[in-house]
């Protein structure tokens, strides 16, 4: 039933929300909170457990992106190709690696951690059964007819949302966690996924974008290996990181009726907490019932972006 609503809402507010004449709003560059909204704990743990902090975290990336040419040329190029300004790219790589991880000291240093991967045996599953035969249960039937990887990998998601997550099915429990975290992290906590910190799941449901524009082999959940060599691998990794930021820009549009194309801090904001269309949808449901505009705002991670904002543009 959750998934039932939840698709329903996207669809009608996708054709009722913007009228024929309505005109796109621009949501205003900045914060819309004048403080910076509360940092996970997860994440000062995290910090704290490395004996850094965010300020030195944040300047170890900063530096990384002033000093390394070569990633500069291809965050300039890889935005270009997706239409969508560098400094959104930008700010998603500086919130990964000020809030979830360290930066390494060159891009280098990424491409070694990639190769460590190569030739490696990996395998979406969960308590032995592969994500391939989980897709494959009644459930997802609704799913099957799905033309292109976005939509067929958010449905699975949603599916399991609202038909497993938390619940016993079968005579078989399953976990109180995201989709991506239950089927897709099978490493220990903490594991690196590569310069944009790309999930697996975001990278299959964006594999159609990605192999349109920049001509990457379509990715294959069966061959897992693959998954994680687009992800950590720096010169296809950027390309994911662009799709995923084109995306959330193309769904607030489309959606809610928002251009959010000049405000860094929303776009990064919307890389780190995903389900983009689901929440231009609840955005446009807000707005439609109150008659008034309402802005999306920013979490801890994208205020970051907005408030040093000045900062990284210098860069370009």
């Amino acid at each position: 039933m959750r998934r039932i609503l939840i698709s329903l809402l996207v669809a009608i507010v996708s054709l009722s929300w913007i009228p024929a004449a309505y005109a796109i709003q621009t949501v205003p560059p900045g914060n819309r909170n004048a403080e910076q909204p509360d940092i996970p704990g997860a994440s000062v743990r995290r910090t704290k457990g490395t004996n850094s902090t965010f300020e030195r975290k944040y300047q170890k990336v900063r530096e990384l992106l002033a000093t390394d040419k070569q990633l500069m040329s291809k965050i300039k190029s890889v935005s270009a190709a997706y239409g969508i300004a560098p400094i959104h790219v930008i700010g998603a790589l500086v919130g990964e690696h000020t809030y979830n991880v360290d930066a390494y000291d060159g891009l280098q240093s990424y491409y070694v951690k990639a190769a460590s991967y190569a030739g490696e045996s990996f395998r979406f599953a969960y308590n032995g059964e592969s994500v391939d035969d989980f897709v494959a249960r009644p459930q997802f039937a609704a799913c099957n007819g799905k033309s292109d990887s976005y939509s067929l990998w958010t449905c699975r998601d949603d599916v399991w949302e609202s038909d497993f997550r938390s619940k016993t099915v079968g005579g078989e429990s399953f976990p109180n966690n995201r989709f991506s975290a239950v089927f897709f992290q099978p490493f220990y906590a903490g594991q690196t996924f590569g310069l944009g910190q790309v999930n697996p799941l975001t990278a299959l449901e964006l594999s159609d974008l990605v192999s349109r524009v920049s001509g990457i082999p379509k990715l294959n959940e069966k061959k897992a290996g693959d998954v994680y060599k687009a992800i950590m691998d720096p010169d296809l990794s950027l390309a994911f990181v662009a799709a995923s930021i084109r995306k959330s820009i193309d769904d607030y549009r489309s959606i809610a009726g928002m251009d959010i194309s000049d405000n860094p801090g929303i776009t990064a904001t919307l890389y780190n907490v995903g389900n983009t269309r689901q929440r231009a949808a609840a955005l446009a449901a807000k707005n439609k019932a109150s008659g008034q505009t309402v802005w999306p705002e920013e979490n801890y991670y994208g205020w970051l972006i907005n408030d040093k904002l000045d900062d990284l543009k210098s860069l370009l």
